[in-house]
């Protein structure tokens, strides 16, 4: 049987935010793992164990990068998932792309204000995500949850963490990497923004489900990239 081990993070908490799904669905799935009751998935993963390990990170650019390489130093994972909250998604924001930029107008958590300044300076101006967009998508849309995609994540805390993830991701020998995001938690059907915490669950079991299929057996038609 095929080990596979997956870390999933989490931003938060979130000023405002009384549940926040970035700390919420990353610690479900790991204490529940991809087991979903009553849905069957056409991914046959029964000859794969599946080893899931959540991280809270700050909300800082210094210190939330640190954080997750601690825990990936500490697991050697094969899927990397990063995730944070995007409060005005209606559904799930698959990031394709990150920026080499850090750009604020807030501070984060230890009142550090970038202003327009590289993450790093030799660096690549960006990075593509790792993870097989399509296929997710795709299941996605079989078990109807709303998702789309993001061209950048932005210039704040998220995309300083994806970016450095990807750059990480880069020079390793083989494993996948990318940044979602979460919208707010609803319990409204019809609202305009935000899913239930059932359905963000549902997604990152998705996200995962498709990741490892896809580590496991590559092909370009999972990919969504220029």
């Amino acid at each position: 049987m095929e080990q596979i081990t997956v870390v999933i993070s989490g931003f938060g908490p979130y000023e405002g935010v009384e549940v926040n799904p970035a700390h919420e669905v990353p610690e479900i799935l790991a204490r529940e793992g991809l087991e979903e009751p009553d849905v069957a998935s056409d991914i046959d993963l029964d000859d794969v164990r599946v080893s899931i390990h959540a991280v809270p990170l700050p909300i800082s650019f210094t210190k939330a990068w640190p954080t997750l390489l601690s825990t990936i130093e500490q697991t050697y994972p094969h899927v990397v998932i990063a995730t944070g909250l995007k409060r005005a998604a209606r559904g799930m924001l698959l990031e394709r792309c990150a920026t080499n930029l850090m750009d604020a107008d807030r501070p984060d958590a230890d009142n550090v204000l970038p202003d327009r300044e590289p993450i790093d300076p030799q660096g690549p101006a960006a990075y593509w995500t790792g993870l097989p967009l399509r296929s997710i998508i795709g299941e996605f849309t079989k078990r109807d949850i709303p998702a789309s995609l993001s061209s950048d994540a932005g210039t704040y805390v998220c995309n300083s963490l994806f970016y450095r993830l990807q750059h990480w991701a880069s020079s390793q020998d083989r494993v996948l990497a990318g940044f979602v995001n979460f919208p707010t938690v609803t319990n409204s059907a019809h609202s305009q923004h935000g899913l239930s915490l059932r359905q963000q669950v549902a997604a990152g079991r998705s996200i995962i489900r498709q990741s490892i299929r896809y580590y496991l057996q590559p092909a370009s038609s999972d990919l969504l990239r220029p």
